[in-house]
């Protein structure tokens, strides 16, 4: 029998760089293995805007977040592709704004749920909850998600930067389908992803999917819209990162447009 921290060991793969540490890296964090950071510096070394990329989805989120819990109410939130805990994480956001907000994040991830069980502690009043399961599983994310989450009423489900994990021939659009096809009318898809149309960023991708743990698979933009299908999409539409609803006394990064993302209701 595999002990349970023999099970969590092999789980890290602290031998292979993992998306979710080397996002971290990208994002100057520090829990991360060697292996993480030189994979980061070999993309940076091929697309040196990468970090500035990382940092613009994190603002995206901020700004879609305030959007959702300020603008239109929304008082549960699906965070699906959670990452390792940084600043300004979707409940810390959700509740600075309405302390009664649910969140439950999802990842797979050991060492992102060891982090976000130390560290993402919700205000009284609201609650956070941690799902430890693959996108690719729908079906047991709602379900475990219903214990915290009434899916009867709306819920912001976040996608960023996660569908990139998945391949074409595991159907992404289905996956998106199957989860907001369970959430009530009123609730809002916030999705981003990478592009295709920076040759740079195609191969700096190409070389970090040759020795990582996971693949990553740049899109079209119009491939990424697609994922909003049946949607009623949220002005500006799918737009640059940095375009989406951007803060009037905050100017973004001068960095190359390779993501593009969203918000959209279902009505």
């Amino acid at each position: 029998m595999t002990h349970p921290r023999e099970e969590v060991r092999a789980r890290l793969q602290t031998d292979r760089p993992h998306s979710a540490r080397v996002w971290n890296y990208l994002l100057g964090g520090k829990d991360n293995y060697p292996v993480d950071s030189e994979a980061g510096e070999v993309i940076l070394k091929t697309f040196p805007e990468f970090a500035a990329v990382a940092r613009l989805q994190r603002r995206f989120l901020a700004r879609a977040v305030r959007f959702l819990a300020g603008e239109v109410g929304v008082r549960q939130f699906l965070d699906i592709g959670t990452g390792l805990p940084t600043a300004d994480n979707t409940h810390e956001l959700a509740q600075r704004i309405a302390p009664e907000s649910r969140i439950v994040y999802v990842d797979n991830d050991p060492l992102v749920l060891v982090h976000a069980r130390a560290l993402l502690t919700s205000s009284t009043g609201g609650a956070c909850a941690y799902v430890d399961a693959d996108v690719r599983d729908p079906e047991r994310i709602l379900a475990e998600a219903a214990t915290t989450l009434d899916l009867s009423r709306p819920v912001a489900l976040t996608m960023l930067g996660i569908m990139g994990q998945i391949s074409d021939a595991e159907r992404p659009a289905d996956l998106v389908s199957t989860l907001m096809s369970a959430l009530p009318s009123g609730s809002y898809l916030a999705l981003s992803d990478g592009t295709n149309t920076n040759e740079a960023l195609n191969t700096a991708v190409g070389v970090y999917n040759g020795q990582s743990a996971n693949t990553y698979h740049l899109r079209s933009p119009q491939e990424i819209a697609s994922f909003f299908a049946g949607l009623d999409l949220v002005e500006p539409g799918v737009v640059s990162t940095a375009a989406w609803r951007p803060d009037a006394d905050r100017a973004e990064e001068d960095t190359a447009d390779v993501s593009v993302c969203g918000v959209a209701v279902k009505k």
